[in-house]
């Protein structure tokens, strides 16, 4: 085991919880969100989506350094790090004995265009990469990593059920629920169903550019959900889609562990990093294209009791698997000590 570290944690979006994760496993933490420190950051955003961050990694280097200054970190943990290259961890090394990244997303993909390409500059000065992925190992490997460790997304032990309100109730009547980004493979899926009369509920960014829009536009309740609504709204639903990113390449996602973990029902594709986590029927349920779903959330619809029972039995096999941000941040911690030791 080790004692109290001191780490600097770089990281945008939900990262914000792996923090306190570390926080709550006793390291003194740091939490800087890169992205705040831009003027514009939703172009900053796109920008890097479409050229790279090559044209950002100076201004960066340059602030992070004003607002570290005459510190040092025993960890210097990058969340995701898609505007750090080469020249910013040449830079910050002096502040940290070690430099670990962490990534939910496939940044050795073809779906995010050039946002990762300071990243993969970046890959071999890190001492430790964390990816999600079993093929990430070998592309990381391949591009000049130090050392590779695989681990799985996880939901973070403060998410768990909620009280619910008549209001909740009210508002979160939903039966067949989805939460979650426009993708095009995502589309004709939905689609699909709701034209098969699912009584099908979505929230989630980027729908309007959908062509299947017209379709979808009736059951839309809105844009992204976070925090308390997010998890009552699993909780409160008969049954959770957890849809995966094709060009993401996944075999699981977040909402892998946190829709059973909120309560509710996950009703997710069929791989075999689920059959991993999960018995078929029995504490999750699974389905292989738009057809088998369609007709798996017929049943469960008209079956409160098989619904209630598979529910309940994930939750447990979820609380069973352990697979939460702290217990992933402990593993990526003792592999980055133990290379400091040797």
């Amino acid at each position: 085991m080790y004692n109290q570290l001191k780490i600097l944690y770089l990281g945008t979006g939900r990262s914000w919880k792996r923090a306190n994760a570390f926080r709550r496993l006793g390291h003194e933490v740091r939490f800087i969100d890169p992205q705040n420190l831009f003027p514009l950051k939703n172009l900053v955003g796109r920008l890097t989506y479409l050229t790279g961050g090559v044209f950002f990694e100076h201004f960066l280097t340059r602030r992070i350094i004003s607002l570290i200054r005459h510190q040092n970190f025993d960890i210097l943990f990058i969340d995701s790090g898609e505007l750090m290259g080469p020249y910013f961890l040449t830079k910050l090394r002096k502040f940290s004995k070690l430099i670990l990244n962490y990534t939910t997303e496939d940044p050795f993909g073809k779906r995010d265009k050039n946002k990762w390409y300071l990243y993969v500059k970046a890959v071999p000065y890190y001492d430790l990469l964390a990816v999600m992925r079993e093929t990430n190992i070998a592309e990381a490997y391949a591009h000049g990593a130090r050392k590779v460790l695989r681990v799985f997304m996880s939901a973070d032990e403060l998410e768990g059920p909620r009280v619910i309100t008549p209001e909740d109730r009210a508002r979160f009547n939903h039966e067949v629920l989805f939460i979650g980004t426009w993708m095009p493979e995502r589309g004709p899926f939905l689609a699909q169903l709701l034209e098969g009369g699912i009584p099908l509920s979505l929230y989630g960014d980027g729908w309007q550019k959908a062509p299947e829009w017209p379709t979808l536009q009736s059951v839309w309740q809105g844009p992204a959900i976070y925090g308390d609504d997010y998890i009552k709204a699993i909780q409160m639903a008969k049954i959770s889609l957890g849809l995966l990113s094709k060009g993401n390449r996944d075999w699981h996602t977040t909402r892998t562990f946190e829709i059973p973990y909120c309560g509710g029902l996950l009703c997710t594709e069929r791989t075999s990093e689920h059959l991993q986590f999960y018995r078929d029927g029995v504490e999750a349920v699974y389905w292989s294209d738009a057809s088998e779903c369609l007709e798996k959330c017929r049943e469960l619809l008209k079956n409160d009791k098989m619904r209630e029972e598979i529910a309940k039995k994930g939750r447990l096999r979820c609380l069973s698997n352990g697979i939460f941000n702290e217990n992933v941040l402990e593993k990526i911690l003792e592999a980055a000590l133990d290379i400091a030791r040797k």
